[in-house]
């Protein structure tokens, strides 16, 4: 699977057509123009058409597009994905998932219309994900097009009663599985929103530690957000420049057989030059979107 930066993915309401406008202009990686949540039942049908319009006459460019859809199991889940199948986007995210049935459903929606395969991106937020977080990445193996999940961690609070306070320490170790279940699959995960604005020590910390933890990105309610969150999950010079020393002294003549090097002091196995490799890769891609 070829990398796709998936950094920063900003909540754009598909409503607000103001901020659909300005969002063109944004140094984001991905836009989830949403009909879900943010979108009162009186509106869910104009929005839908409203947006169908605006991506078919004015496409986004450089940037991942991405639709959340209302739940299947609502009276406007199938028809979003039927009405805007061919829309001018990239993909759709699946709110409420609690099992790979749900993504086939989705899948099997979208093939009345279409024997493309549209990315379908998946919405982590209740017990059931946590508990069948497996059984939903493993849908790639019926060849369904899973390429990204989204933690939901205020639903998952709302649900469960955990508390996302001292640093999410109750909610970690879900996380985790899901971060282990995304890369067992070779699928991106993005983290949750942070719901603090006007707290920004708070949001740097917090997409710090998603770094750490492996996620791949953030999902933002502000583009105010977007600097920091670039910042928190793109290599540092620092990194660069070390794993740029590990690919070249493994392309050493004298090591290119080896499998351990010494480097700096250092014992440096082939496994970190694959590593440094896929980081430099990585770099490239971003450094070509320009953010």
């Amino acid at each position: 699977m070829s990398f796709c930066p998936r950094r920063s993915a900003l909540y754009v309401p598909a409503t607000n057509v103001r901020a659909l406008e300005k969002a063109k202009l944004l140094n984001v990686d991905c836009l989830i123009i949403d009909l879900e949540d943010a979108v009162s039942p009186n509106e869910k049908q104009a929005a839908r058409e409203n947006l169908r319009a605006l991506l078919r006459e004015a496409p986004y460019e450089n940037k991942e597009c991405i639709i959340r859809v209302n739940s299947l199991q609502s009276e406007w889940g199938e028809e979003d994905l039927l009405s805007l199948h061919d829309a001018g986007h990239d993909g759709f995210l699946i709110p409420k998932v609690k099992s790979g049935d749900d993504l086939r459903q989705a899948n099997a929606v979208l093939r009345q219309r279409t024997s493309n395969k549209p990315k379908l991106w998946a919405m982590l937020e209740t017990p059931m994900a946590i508990l069948n977080v497996q059984n939903i990445m493993a849908v790639i193996e019926d060849d369904i097009p899973l390429t990204a999940c989204v933690m939901g961690a205020n639903d998952l609070a709302k649900e469960t009663g955990v508390s996302l306070e001292y640093n999410r320490l109750a909610m970690q170790p879900w996380l985790m599985q899901c971060v282990a279940a995304a890369r067992a699959y070779n699928i991106s995960i993005l983290d949750g929103v942070f719901n603090r604005l006007k707290d920004e020590d708070g949001f740097k910390r917090e997409c710090e530690q998603g770094a750490v933890f492996g996620m791949d990105g953030k999902t933002l309610i502000h583009p105010n957000q977007i600097n920091a969150c670039h910042k928190a999950f793109t290599p540092s010079i620092e990194e660069i420049e070390q794993a740029r020393m590990i690919v070249a002294a493994f392309n050493l003549p004298e090591n290119q057989n080896k499998g351990v090097i010494a480097l700096d002091g250092n014992m440096v196995e082939r496994l970190h030059a694959d590593m440094a490799q896929a980081l430099l890769e990585k770099m490239d891609v971003i450094e070509k979107r320009k953010g």
